[in-house]
């Protein structure tokens, strides 16, 4: 209980702290703060990569500005942190596109599942010009555009109990992000969605609410879900990006050599994060091993087949959706 009352009052402080800052700026002896947000731990690749970002930046414009990286979820949960984003108490977060598409439902085209027909077709749409375009600049009627992606990796479905088919998900109770395209997903899979917070997932899965969760491997080792979820299937039904996402206002007051320095630096953060995750996917595969967890292949067109009217349906009802996804299949064809 103590650990739970201590972290609200840290991010109360921290938020204080970050509105005082949003009125008083110029506090680092003349420097402009730049205040960026995340959930994750100092030790997780997103991280990794916003601290060559900070690098990147200040080497070059460490006159002018001071980056300051608050992981953890210090200034509040990804939702509070977007919303702090908007109003420009903070400059960046990172947050994943389920949490954006409660902002913009342009980002639920990564909720739809078998999306990418493969990792290497995931990383070529990711850096194509036309999809970054377009979606990028998408929100800035919300007080926010994307300045770059960082892999999350291919989110499967891990569980208490054994899974080979989309059969044996049937009746089965499993957390999802809070978007309505994922629970929708997991429906059509013929199991019972449980949006939840991801802090929640541990207790709910140890105390029988649920039945398994779905996310990349860090989960199992970084969140100890592998502690009591010992199955983990690759069904590879999404692969979902995260964002680092900016307050326009703040973007639209640099100058475009300085400007440049930090569109440099957010693609300088994707590549660091970037192989830094796949080093990283290794390392929790074996420590996940250790724990007991069983990693297993399944057929993935058995699984497809269950969405593949979901795919349909996602598309034809949004039609912000369809230049994305129909160059998106331009470039599975093209990648094979």
């Amino acid at each position: 209980m103590y650990k739970y009352v201590r972290k609200a009052l840290l991010i109360s402080l921290a938020l204080i702290c970050c509105i005082y800052m949003n009125g008083c700026s110029m506090l680092n002896e003349g420097r402009r703060i730049v205040r960026i947000a995340h959930g994750q731990s100092e030790t997780h690749p997103d991280h990794i990569g916003l601290l060559a970002f900070e690098k990147y930046v200040e080497e070059r414009l460490g006159d002018k500005y001071d980056v300051q990286i608050f992981p953890n979820e210090l200034l509040g949960a990804a939702v509070k942190a977007i919303e702090l984003t908007q109003t420009g108490a903070v400059d960046f977060v990172v947050c994943s596109t389920g949490n954006l598409e409660t902002f913009d439902d342009i980002y639920s085209i990564f909720s739809i599942p078998y999306l990418f027909d493969s990792t290497e077709a995931y990383y070529t749409a990711m850096e194509d010009p036309q999809i970054r375009d377009y979606l990028y600049k998408s929100t800035e009627s919300s007080g926010f555009e994307a300045v770059t992606w960082l892999d999350a990796g291919t989110r499967n479905f891990y569980t208490t109990k054994p899974v080979t088919s989309p059969d044996d998900l049937k009746g089965l109770k499993l957390r999802v992000q809070q978007s309505p395209s994922n629970v929708n997903m997991v429906k059509a899979f013929g199991a019972a969605a449980a949006p939840m917070s991801f802090g929640e997932v541990y207790t709910a899965i140890q105390q029988g609410v649920i039945d398994g969760a779905e996310n990349n491997e860090l989960a199992l080792t970084n969140n100890k879900h592998g502690e009591v979820a010992k199955y983990y299937i690759y069904d590879r039904h999404q692969m979902v990006p995260d964002m680092l996402i900016g307050n326009v206002k703040f973007l639209d007051s640099l100058s475009d050599e300085e400007r440049q320095v930090f569109d440099d630096a957010a693609a300088l953060c994707t590549e660091v994060e970037r192989e830094e995750w796949l080093l990283q996917v290794e390392e929790a595969k074996k420590q996940a091993e250790a724990m007991g967890v069983n990693f297993s292949d399944v057929d993935v067109e058995q699984f497809k087949s269950k969405v593949i009217d979901l795919q349909n349906q996602m598309v034809s009802e949004n039609e912000k959706l369809k230049p994305i996804y129909e160059r998106i299949q331009e470039i599975n064809r093209e990648v094979g």
